[in-house]
């Protein structure tokens, strides 16, 4: 059996020599390289292989097999400074058993990409030179592929006549995406688009210039719903929840989203979308009074929680 400390470094060099910068030239990164060739001390780099492992399992196989910790508070980093720079190179891949599987999923996985494991089983080997050489050459290609293959698996939504943008994949976009073609036309006709998120990107689509016109100015901190519409006919700004695994607009929520959109000039209805009555079912209890309900599979209703109107701001500006 090899020394342990002698396999992580190897590790790094082969991470060196793959052009990845500095700041993945280290420690935490050889162990992730080792845990997607599955390559403990007692194997040979011949032995490599190529498991589906999660975030949690390369930080527990860590522990297991080189004795090295990390704690619960650094997921995210071995996520945003190792693994993601492993998938935008072509070293690994992200879902590669359900590319559909949403970004924050916790079933989330990833894998050593075919070609790098190739490469990899040659390691110290007379072959390793040749073989990392042809391996460069070829990698942008590589990396190309894969971006194309990401792109194509985004939830593609129409906002205006011509114009699209893409989202995550994963069932919150998906409703997203019926809030925007089904709910919108229906409740709130010629309405405009103002912002919708992404759980891949915060800020998957925000027309502040227009949010500002109304007399809200958002920060990157504030808690925007998932998506805000403006009914342009009516002036009013319809605030989205949508709920595939989060809360609805509770109480709490309500609040918030109050106090985020106090300057609008627009009054404010606050809806929570869900993709069935089943998961409504587990919410109800929660949603606050003076809210509306929409439900994706029964499309053209509208459940009103109490209040005066059926539809509509409560203040009007």
């Amino acid at each position: 059996m090899k020394n342990k400390d002698e396999y992580i470094e190897a590790a790094r060099q082969v991470i060196i020599s793959l052009g990845f910068p500095r700041a993945q030239q280290n420690e935490r990164s050889a162990l992730c390289l080792l845990a997607l060739l599955n390559l403990t001390p007692d194997k040979s780099w011949a032995d490599a292989e190529s498991p589906l492992v999660g975030i949690t399992p390369i930080m527990d196989w860590a522990k297991e097999h080189y004795d090295k910790e990390y704690a619960p508070n650094t997921r995210e980093t071995v996520r945003r400074q190792t693994m993601h720079q492993f998938c935008d190179a072509g070293l690994a891949l992200y879902n590669p058993d359900n590319p559909n599987r949403p970004v924050n999923s916790p079933k989330a996985v990833y894998q050593i990409e075919p070609a790098a494991l190739e490469l990899a089983r040659t390691f110290g080997s007379e072959a390793w030179h040749d073989r990392l050489t042809t391996y460069l050459a070829e990698r942008e290609t590589l990396v190309a592929r894969y971006a194309k293959e990401r792109k194509q698996n985004r939830v593609p939504v129409e906002i205006a006549p011509g114009k699209e943008i893409s989202l995550s994949p994963g069932e919150h976009s998906e409703l997203i995406r019926a809030i925007i073609v089904d709910f919108a036309p229906r409740f709130a006709p010629g309405s405009v688009l103002v912002y919708a998120g992404d759980t891949g990107d915060k800020w998957g689509y925000f027309d502040a210039p227009l949010l500002a016109k109304l007399g809200i100015d958002v920060d990157s901190h504030g808690k925007m719903p998932d998506v805000v519409l403006h009914y342009t006919a009516r002036n009013w700004l319809l605030l989205v929840e949508s709920v595939t695994s989060h809360g609805p607009v509770d109480g709490k929520r309500h609040a918030e989203l109050e106090a985020l959109f106090a300057g609008s000039t627009a009054g404010l209805v606050y809806v929570t979308a869900f993709p069935d009555r089943a998961i409504m079912g587990r919410y109800v209890i929660d949603i606050a009074w003076g809210t509306e309900v929409w439900v994706a599979d029964a499309p053209s209703h509208l459940i009103h929680f109490n209040g005066e109107r059926f539809l509509g701001p409560y203040n009007a500006p």
